[in-house]
C-alpha cells in the first residue's frame, strides 16, 4: 500500500511537473539555507564540546574599581589567583594558568638541531603553561603525559602541526627548542609531549606551550610577595566540584582579592571578578585581554531565527502552492471518493505526496549544501567541510527535516483536497471556503512581513557596519605599515646598545627611499585589545580627582605618522633629550577630565602617574580611538620612548608598493639578522575587530536574497490559484469591455494589499529587534523612518512583479475558452 502512494504521487509530480518544480525549488532553496544556518550555529554554541569536564570548568574574571566606578574588565588576572583559590576554598578541586607571551612580545622559536639548517618560526600562538592546564583541560596526548609534561623548568609541549614543521619525521621528545623574545628573554627547553592538533571550535588556540615556572619559578603566586609579581596577565582557569554554585565561589573574591592586594584600598580601590563558564566564553565575554575576537551571542540568535524563518516561509509555499493546485486535482479526488476511497485513504495518498517533494528537496538541498560550503565559509568565516555534514546531529536533523516538513508542509493541503465533495467537483461547481482564503493570505501576509524585517535588517546592518568603518577614528592609519619589533636582538646578544643601534640603522635605512614619509616606534597600535591603563591626577590633588586613563609610549615621529592634531604644547623631540623621564603628552578629554578647561591650561602642569613618573605635560592632542567603535573613547596619556616600543608603524606612498616592500624588508634584514620578516596593514588590522559585524551583514544579505525568492513562489502560487478561481469573472469582464491593465489591476490590488498589511505589522518589531541589536555599539546610527519606506518599496515592487505574471497571464487569455462550460 504505501509502495502504491508514493508510486502514484510520483505519477503526480511527473503530470504536474510545472507545479513539482515550483515546489521543490522553493523547498530545496529553503532547506538549504535553514541546514546552513544550522551548521553555523552549532559550530558557534559548539565551543569547547570536547572536553569532557566542561561544565566544571571557569575562567575567573579582573574587575577594577576606583572610587566606586569600573575602570577596567579584563580577562587576565593574577598569577597568585588560581593557588589561592585551590588552597583557601575547598569546592575548587583544581587550576590552570596561561601567560600569553606572544600577545604581548614578539617570540620566535627555533630548532638550531634541524636537519639542514636551523628551523626558525614566528610564534603567534605561544603560551606558558602550568602543569595543572592539560590535565584539567584533557587534551589529547600523541605523546608524553599530560600531568607531567610541564611540571618542570624548561620544559615544553607542542602540538602535531608543530612537531612536523619544526622536526620533520623525527620523534620530538627529549629534543630542545630555543626561545628568544623581545624582551630578551632566552630560553632552550626540552620537548616533553605532543599533543593533538586542537580544533577550531575553541577560544585556547595555542600550538606550543613552556612550563609555567620556566617563567615565573616554582611557588609562583602561592605566597603574599608573588601574588602579583608581574602585572595582572594570567588567565586563571579553575575546576569546581561537581554542582558547586558559581555565584557562591564569586562573593568570596572581593574578601580574597583584599587579603591579598592590601595596597588597593589605600589607593581607594577596590577588585573583584566573575567565574565564566569555559562553555560560554566565546559567545558571551567581551573583555579586554580577550585571547581572540569572540563571536556575539545575539548575532547568532538572530541568525538561528532567520533560519527557522526561511524554512517556515518555504513550507508555507508548499501549502500556497498545493493549495492553488487544488482546482486541477479536485476531479481526482471526486473520482477516488466515487469509487470507495476513504478520506484517510486521500490524506495518506496526499501526505506520500508531500513526503517525496520533501525528501526530493531534502536530497537536492544536501547537494547544493555541499556546493556552496566555500562561498559559505568566505562570508561566515568557518572552514566547514564534507565531514561535517556526516555527523550524527546533522543527519539526526535532516531524518527530523523530513519527517516534520512533510507533516507541516503536507497535512493542510491534504486536508483540504480530501475534503471535496464527490458530487459537487464532478459538476464543476467546486467553492473555495472563505476560512481557506483567509488562511492563505495570513501565510502570504507572514512571508512578506519576514522579507521585510530581512531587507530592513540588511539596510540597518550596512549602515551601522559603514559607520563604523567610516567613521575616522582620530588618527589616519590608511597607507601605515606595521611590524612587530623583532624578537633576537642583534647579534645574539642582549647587549642594550646594540639593540638600540639595531632600531637607529632600521630608521636611517628606511628613510633612503622617498616612498617613505615617516617611521615610529610605539607600544601599541591602534586595533591593539590589549589593556595599557593607569590612574592619574593633578599632583597635588586629593585621591578622589584621579581619573583612569590609556597609555601608549610613543617616540617623536608618532604624531607625525598618525596625523594627528597637537591642540596645545609640542610634541617629543630629541631636542629635549629629558623627553622620557619628565615629559607627557594627553589627549583632550583626559585634559578636561583632570580639570582644564582649555588645552593650553594643560601646558606645563605637572600629573602624578604610576610610581616614579610624575611628567610635566608638553602637549595635548586630539581624541582617538585605540579599539572599535563598539566601544566608548577612551582618554588617553602618551609617554615618551626613543627604543622600547613594541611595533614600528611607517607610512608610505603606495604607488610602487611593491618596490617599497622591498626596501622594507632589506632594511629590516640589515638592522636585525635572523629575525624572520612579518607586516600588515593598519587599517586592515584595525578593522578585524568588526569581523562579526561584516560577516553578519553578508550572512543577513544572502539570505534575505533568498527568502525574499521563496516568498515570490508563494505569491506566484497563490496568484495563481486566484486567477483560476476567478478565470469565468475574467472572461465576462473581457466579453464586457474590460482591458488588460483593468484586469490586472484588479487581481494585484488584493495583494499588494496583503504586502502593506505586512509592512505595517512588521515595521514595529523590526524597530525595536534592531534597536536592541544597537544598543551593543557605544557609537551608533539611528534607525530613521525611510529604511522601512525603502523596505516596504521593495516589497511592493517585486510583489507586483510577481502577480503581475499571473494577472497578466489571465488578462489576456482568450474568454471563449473560460466560458465554455458556461
Amino acid at each position: 500500500m504505501l509502495r502504491n502512494y508514493f508510486v502514484t504521487a510520483f505519477r503526480n509530480l511527473v503530470r504536474n511537473s510545472s507545479y513539482a518544480l515550483l515546489n521543490i525549488i522553493g523547498l530545496a532553496v529553503g532547506m538549504t539555507l535553514f541546514l546552513l544556518i544550522a551548521q553555523y550555529v552549532r559550530f558557534e554554541r559548539s565551543y569547547e564540546d570536547f572536553i569532557p569536564d566542561r561544565t566544571n570548568i571557569y575562567r575567573v574574571s579582573l574587575e577594577t574599581y576606583a572610587n566606586n566606578e569600573l575602570r577596567s574588565a579584563s580577562a587576565e588576572n593574577y598569577p597568585g589567583l588560581g593557588p589561592a583559590l585551590h588552597s583557601e576554598v575547598p569546592e575548587v578541586t583544581g587550576f590552570g594558568r596561561l601567560y600569553n607571551l606572544s600577545y604581548i612580545n614578539n617570540v620566535i622559536i627555533t630548532n638550531e638541531q634541524a636537519k639542514g639548517g636551523p628551523v626558525s618560526l614566528k610564534q603567534h600562538r605561544f603560551f606558558y603553561a602550568d602543569s595543572g592546564f592539560l590535565p584539567m583541560m584533557d587534551y589529547k596526548m600523541i605523546s608524553g603525559n599530560a600531568s607531567q609534561a610541564l611540571a618542570e623548568p624548561l620544559t615544553a609541549v607542542i602540538s602535531e602541526k608543530y612537531a612536523r614543521l619544526y622536526f620533520g619525521k623525527e620523534d620530538p621528545i627529549g629534543k630542545m627548542l630555543h626561545m628568544h623574545d623581545d624582551d630578551s628573554n632566552d630560553q632552550l627547553a626540552k620537548v616533553t609531549g605532543v599533543f593533538k592538533d586542537l580544533p577550531a571550535n575553541t577560544h585556547l588556540k595555542f600550538d606550543i606551550l613552556f612550563s609555567f615556572v620556566t617563567a615565573f619559578g616554582a611557588g609562583a603566586g602561592q605566597n603574599n610577595p608573588n601574588w602579583a609579581r608581574t602585572r595582572p596577565q594570567i588567565y586563571t582557569y579553575i575546576r569546581l566540584r561537581p554542582g558547586t554554585d558559581p555565584k557562591s565561589i564569586e562573593a568570596r573574591l572581593p574578601a580574597l582579592f583584599n587579603a591579598h592586594e592590601p595596597q588597593l584600598r589605600a589607593e581607594n580601590k577596590s577588585q573583584t571578578g566573575h567565574l565564566q563558564p569555559l562553555a560560554g566564553i566565546h559567545l558571551q565575554s567581551d573583555l579586554a585581554e580577550e585571547l581572540e575576537t569572540n563571536a556575539n551571542a545575539h548575532i547568532v540568535f538572530f541568525l538561528g531565527v532567520i533560519g527557522v524563518f526561511i524554512l517556515v516561509i518555504a513550507w508555507i509555499n508548499f501549502v500556497n502552492l498545493s493549495t492553488a493546485n487544488a482546482i486541477s486535482r479536485a476531479k481526482e479526488v471526486g473520482v477516488r471518493k466515487v469509487i470507495g476511497a476513504s478520506r484517510a485513504h486521500l490524506v495518506a495518498r496526499f501526505l506520500a505526496e508531500a513526503a517525496l517533494i520533501n525528501g526530493v528537496s531534502l536530497l537536492i538541498a544536501c547537494g547544493m549544501i555541499y556546493w556552496s560550503l566555500p562561498g559559505f565559509n568566505h562570508i561566515s568565516g568557518l572552514s566547514l567541510d564534507a565531514s561535517y555534514l556526516l555527523q550524527r546531529w546533522f543527519l539526526e536533523l535532516l531524518a527530523g527535516l523530513w519527517i516534520v516538513g512533510s507533516l507541516l508542509s503536507g497535512f493542510y493541503p491534504a486536508w483540504i483536497l480530501s475534503s471535496f465533495k464527490p458530487v459537487t467537483v464532478l459538476k464543476g461547481k467546486l467553492k473555495n471556503a472563505s476560512g481557506g482564503i483567509l488562511l492563505r493570505k495570513g501565510l502570504v501576509v507572514t512571508q512578506f512581513m519576514a522579507s521585510i524585517a530581512l531587507i530592513a535588517g540588511t539596510i540597518i546592518v550596512y549602515r551601522q557596519l559603514n559607520y563604523m568603518m567610516n567613521q575616522g577614528i582620530g588618527m589616519n592609519i590608511d597607507q601605515v605599515l606595521v611590524m612587530d619589533r623583532p624578537a633576537i636582538a642583534p647579534n645574539h646578544d642582549k647587549n642594550l646598545g646594540a639593540f638600540r643601534a639595531g632600531i637607529d640603522l632600521f630608521r636611517d635605512e628606511l628613510r633612503k627611499d622617498p616612498a617613505i614619509e615617516a617611521v615610529s616606534n610605539s607600544s601599541t597600535i591602534p586595533g591593539k585589545q590589549r589593556e595599557y591603563k593607569s590612574t592619574i591626577k593633578v599632583l597635588g590633588n586629593p585621591s578622589n580627582d584621579s581619573i583612569t586613563v590609556r597609555t601608549n609610549s610613543m617616540d617623536f615621529d608618532f604624531l607625525k605618522v598618525f596625523k594627528m592634531q597637537l591642540l596645545a604644547g609640542r610634541t617629543f623631540s630629541m631636542d629635549f633629550p629629558k623627553d622620557p623621564d619628565t615629559s607627557a603628552i594627553i589627549t583632550l578629554s583626559a585634559a578636561r577630565l583632570l580639570g582644564f578647561q582649555k588645552p593650553e591650561d594643560a601646558i606645563g602642569k605637572t600629573i602624578q602617574a604610576w610610581e616614579g613618573y610624575n611628567p610635566i605635560i608638553v602637549g595635548v592632542v586630539n581624541d582617538y580611538h585605540q579599539v572599535s567603535l563598539k566601544k566608548p573613547l577612551e582618554p588617553t596619556l602618551f609617554s615618551c620612548d626613543w627604543y622600547e616600543g613594541d611595533y614600528f608603524s611607517v607610512r608610505l606612498h603606495t604607488g610602487h608598493l611593491a618596490r617599497t616592500l622591498r626596501h622594507v624588508e632589506e632594511s629590516w634584514a640589515k638592522a636585525f639578522p635572523g629575525n624572520p620578516f612579518e607586516y600588515f596593514f593598519l587599517d586592515d588590522y584595525f578593522n578585524r575587530q568588526y569581523t562579526n559585524e561584516r560577516q553578519f551583514g553578508q550572512l543577513f544579505t544572502t539570505f534575505a536574497f533568498f527568502a525574499i525568492l521563496i516568498s515570490c513562489l508563494g505569491l506566484f502560487g497563490l496568484s495563481a490559484y486566484t486567477a483560476s478561481q476567478r478565470i469565468k469573472e475574467i472572461g465576462i469582464r473581457k466579453v464586457l469591455g474590460a482591458s488588460v491593465v483593468n484586469i490586472t489591476t484588479m487581481l494585484s490590488k488584493d495583494f499588494l494589499k496583503l504586502v502593506v498589511l505586512a509592512i505595517l505589522l512588521v515595521t514595529p518589531l523590526v524597530w525595536f529587534l534592531m534597536n536592541r541589536w544597537l544598543q551593543d555599539y557605544a557609537y551608533r546610527i539611528t534607525i530613521s523612518g525611510w529604511t522601512f519606506v525603502l523596505a516596504g518599496l521593495a516589497a511592493l515592487l517585486i510583489a507586483l512583479i510577481t502577480v503581475s505574471f499571473q494577472a497578466i497571464k489571465a488578462a489576456v487569455s482568450n474568454p471563449v475558452e473560460s466560458l465554455r462550460a458556461e
